[in-house]
């Protein structure tokens, strides 16, 4: 294999040496994982894609990162919980859901409510908002999931109809369209 000499700047030297420790004491390992991610963000950048990062599981869980450009976003509530759909393209063509679920707020004055906004209204429950009263709540941590799938029906019954009636429209157009002008 051909040697090739990098000359490292003094001020640099310290992220040279730690990359080797972190890479087993081989830097051109460290160096090849390096370029090759970079290679292959910049070249999904001048695609159009951007560099995505999401956060899935529960509580501060952990991030999943990919290239994509987002098709669409959609948001509802349920009950007392907020959940976020996006669906983004990839660069390999395939589809990408991201559902973030916000925690799910409980509070005893507003308990047999729909929302903690009824429950406000009703029952004197404003009275333990304003520190008058007793009153007890906690929550549920939220979640975040990430799925992938190959095709646009796969999203069916996954995503609110209304969203996936918007999302499959757009995902019928290509990425890039060749105009010959």
């Amino acid at each position: 294999m051909p040697n090739k000499t990098i000359y490292v700047s003094d001020e640099d030297l310290p992220i040279f040496l730690r990359a080797q420790e972190l890479a087993g004491g081989k830097l051109s390992t460290a160096i090849s994982l390096a370029l090759r991610r970079y290679v292959e963000m910049e070249e999904g950048r001048q695609e159009g894609y951007d560099e995505i990062i999401v956060k899935v599981g529960q509580g501060a869980g952990r991030k999943q990162r990919f290239s994509g450009v987002l098709l669409g976003e959609w948001g509802r509530t349920q009950g007392n919980r907020v959940e976020m759909f996006r669906v983004y393209r990839s660069r390999q063509g395939k589809y990408v859901l991201h559902v973030d679920r916000s925690p799910d707020w409980t509070d005893s004055s507003t308990a047999g409510s729909d929302s903690w906004l009824e429950g406000l209204f009703s029952r004197g429950a404003w009275r333990s908002y304003l520190g008058l009263t007793d009153s007890s709540w906690g929550f549920v941590q939220g979640e975040a999931t990430l799925e992938i799938v190959e095709t646009l029906e796969e999203l069916r019954g996954k995503i609110p109809d209304e969203f996936y009636d918007l999302i499959a429209d757009l995902g019928r157009h290509p990425v890039v369209e060749d105009l010959d002008i």
